[in-house]
């Protein structure tokens, strides 16, 4: 139950009450997560297509159902707003949803550049409420053992890291009006697909230094990129290859993390639990060691239901957000130099994305078109 405090050591709960803006697929896995988190229900759902919004109300619990989040707003008291629409819209609502005095859990992208990122954080915290976007795939047992294996120095200086996220869209996906553009998605898969695989080596290897890459049209009729590939420099010296696709038959999300002691790997593609992990020890390093750093067997994957736990954790006990779901610009910021040396060439350093507004204001950068 949330916690409201009224004077000093004094304390009354109530239930949390939460809504879904926009009610497309990925929205059923906020309201099954909702679903299974006590002390939390859906009140409400909105969405600009009034009979889908109906349907998923009916369907999932949800007391009413409304076109737009200002009607929500109107007719409602809500705690915490879902954003479940297209990132292009992410910026207004969040900023409307905070001003009313609800936290916010945003859908990735987060938003279409670092200047509408950094409007809404702005706009949590002088609404004092919290602000999580969903990039789920830093959550679960494993990753976290990672984490941790990697933070305490045990597996040595991380060396060098491969990325890739290879998944195939075909021309049905890019079907839908706002895909494929840069005005309404921002970006291409690097933004859209690539941006969880990013956020969870950026999540196990710390600050980045500078990124490059380049961005490719090989297939898809679309504005923006179907294919990139990048390097990334992290503040420690790793150094990490980044590729990213729709047009790849195979589909695979996979990390791989040498350091001077394991090689870290995980293959998998929506989602990952213990299974999917591998740590291969250094010849050099003992089995009695290497023993050590297997995985719990009390296993907990990665998913919506981890990290929205984890967030109405925070929110009912009135805490800061978790590790896990901190950091909302740090992919959004590789991606940004992504794209900035995609248009301007060469590598661009995080200080320049973090204090130029030119480059924190766009995504849209020019493409390679090697369709026939």
């Amino acid at each position: 139950m949330a916690v409201l405090e009224i004077e000093k050591r004094h304390t009354v709960t109530q239930e949390l009450r939460a809504a879904i803006v926009g009610t497309g697929s990925v929205a059923v896995l906020h309201a099954e997560s909702i679903a299974a988190t006590p002390g939390v229900r859906l009140v409400a759902v909105a969405d600009v297509m009034p009979r889908r919004a109906a349907e998923f109300a009916a369907t999932h619990g949800a007391g009413a159902a409304f076109e737009s989040i200002e009607q929500l707003f109107a007719a409602e008291q809500i705690d915490v707003v879902h954003l479940c629409t297209p990132p292009g819209v992410h910026e207004p609502q969040a900023v409307a949803a905070f001003a009313h005095g609800a936290h916010v859990i945003a859908e990735k992208p987060p938003a279409l550049s670092l200047t509408e990122l950094q409007s809404m954080t702005d706009a949590a915290a002088r609404a004092d409420r919290r602000f999580a976007v969903v990039f789920q795939q830093r959550t679960g047992t494993a990753a976290d053992h990672v984490k941790r294996l990697l933070d305490s120095g045990a597996l040595g200086r991380a060396l060098f890291a491969a990325c890739d996220t290879l998944w195939l869209r075909d021309a049905e996906y890019y079907s839908v009006p706002w895909r494929g553009r840069w005005e309404t998605e921002g970006g291409g898969t690097t933004l859209s697909h690539g941006i969880h695989q990013i956020d969870l080596l950026a999540y196990l290897l710390g600050d980045w230094r500078a990124a490059s890459a380049q961005l490719w049209r090989q297939e898809r009729d679309v504005e923006t990129e179907d294919v990139s590939t990048g390097t990334i420099l992290f503040e420690a010296g790793t150094v990490a290859s980044v590729s990213t696709s729709v047009v790849s038959p195979r589909q695979t999300s996979s990390i791989r993390i040498d350091t001077e002691r394991a090689t870290i790997e995980v293959d998998h593609l929506y989602g990952h639990d213990r299974s999917h992990w591998r740590i291969t020890p250094a010849p050099s390093v003992s089995a009695e060691e290497a023993a050590g750093w297997e995985f719990p067997h009390d296993d907990t994957p990665s998913g919506h239901d981890a990290l929205l736990a984890s967030v109405y954790a925070s929110l009912i006990a009135g805490d800061p957000l978790p590790a896990v779901a901190a950091e909302p610009a740090r992919a959004l910021e590789i991606v940004t130099a992504f794209y900035a040396s995609a248009r301007l060439g060469g590598t661009i350093g995080r200080p320049a994305v973090q204090g130029d507004p030119e480059l924190r204001g766009t995504l849209r950068a020019p493409v390679a078109d090697n369709r026939p």
